[in-house]
């Protein structure tokens, strides 16, 4: 069954060994030379499950890899049961938003504390458990990097989708965020951090003005 048709991959909720499975397929793209799409599609299915893998280790919940097949590009790995923190944000009291946006920051900051860049920071990409944890999900887009102008992308890419799907709440839940990402990376860090992601907002603006 497809659960998430994307630009980059489609994913299908399916039976595994008695076990409900996300199937992650990196369909073929016709516009690319064969040969480079091949390669893309190899790249990219090598790199994400290591990217999860290194996540996990560096203590941000991810789904389990079950297996590889590098042929089709596709990966088979852990079907996470809860609700997207898309879902969740909007129907919870402000001081509950904050907390779940805190530690959704610090998430984060562990990623850039260990090089890892998840590309793709949206509240699609993250699952609240019954249990309270909170998983991300899809690194396809995904890359190691420790550059300030990265890491600030990536935040920047969390910014603009609660601006998007939680306006009202945005800037609450964005300096949640912030307070959790500096409690990983330090205030230091995290105020550099902040700096590049105001320096890229003026870029953008800069942009949009000429």
């Amino acid at each position: 069954m497809l659960i998430k048709k994307g630009a980059e991959a489609n994913l299908y909720l399916e039976e595994w060994q008695g076990r409900k499975v996300v199937m992650k397929r990196r369909l073929p793209k016709a516009y690319r030379l064969p040969q480079l799409d091949s390669a893309i599609r190899t790249q990219r299915t090598l790199r994400e499950p290591m990217l999860i893998h290194r996540a996990k280790e560096a203590g941000v919940p991810t789904p389990t890899i079950y297996m590889i097949d590098l042929t089709e590009s596709n990966i088979i790995m852990e079907y996470i049961e809860g609700k997207q923190i898309k879902q969740t944000l909007n129907a919870v009291p402000l001081n509950e938003k904050q907390r779940l946006c805190q530690h959704i920051g610090a998430l984060i900051g562990q990623l850039h504390k260990h090089g890892i860049i998840h590309g793709d920071l949206t509240t699609s990409n993250m699952i609240l458990t019954s249990s309270n944890m909170i998983f991300l999900v899809d690194f396809g887009l995904g890359e190691y990097s420790e550059e300030l102008e990265i890491r600030g992308v990536d935040l920047h890419l969390m910014k603009t989708a609660l601006q998007s799907t939680h306006h009202r709440t945005a800037r609450q839940c964005f300096r949640a965020i912030m307070t959790g990402y500096a409690k990983s990376v330090g205030k230091i860090t995290a105020a550099k951090v902040l700096e590049k992601i105001q320096e890229i907002e003026r870029r953008g603006r800069y942009i949009e003005e000429r």
